[in-house]
């Protein structure tokens, strides 16, 4: 595993994920939103977010955190090695979509752009509400289409998240 792809609803535990296998495997880890969100939380024109997306991904080594299907799948699908799916219960990415918007309040972390602090986003809250009905089946056509052949991880809990973490072998033999 070399090139791989963290997907999951927001609140899912994601960044964290993606952020854990990077300093396991030595990886550089490519968050899309700061690839995406200029500041003030204003969105990207789609080539633009695709021409930094292209070059995140030429290297032959990383990990991606999220999926911005419809935008930039495709793109990192098609180089992927590996696709991690977390699906996790939407009661609790609402309540980690809560809490950290309580405690991390207008800071800015390391898998947000500059000038895009925390904050509550009713938007966010009722895209991630829907996630399994709508988003999730987008990503899984999108998979099929752009890489159907790419090995697919879907982890649930978090023992399977941390079994996972452990599992993953830190030497070039991958």
């Amino acid at each position: 595993m070399r090139r791989i792809i963290v997907v999951g609803c927001q609140g899912s535990g994601k960044t964290s994920l993606a952020r854990n296998l990077g300093r396991k495997l030595g990886l550089p880890v490519v968050h899309l939103d700061v690839l995406y969100w200029r500041p003030g939380w204003k969105p990207s024109d789609k080539a633009s977010f695709r021409t930094r997306v292209m070059e995140a991904i030429a290297g032959d080594q990383w990990v991606v955190d999220g999926s911005f299907s419809g935008l930039a799948f495709d793109l990192t699908l098609a180089r992927a090695d590996t696709l991690v799916v977390i699906d996790r219960p939407r009661w609790l990415c609402q309540w980690r979509i809560l809490l950290r918007s309580a405690l991390d309040r207008d800071t800015t972390r390391p898998d947000l752009p500059e000038g895009c602090p925390e904050q509550f986003d009713w938007k966010l809250m009722q895209e991630a509400w829907r996630y399994g009905t709508e988003r999730a089946p987008e990503i899984e056509a999108e998979r099929l289409q752009y890489g159907p052949d790419v090995p697919v991880v879907r982890l649930r809990r978090d023992r399977d998240i941390h079994g996972f973490l452990e599992s993953v072998s830190t030497g070039t033999e991958d």
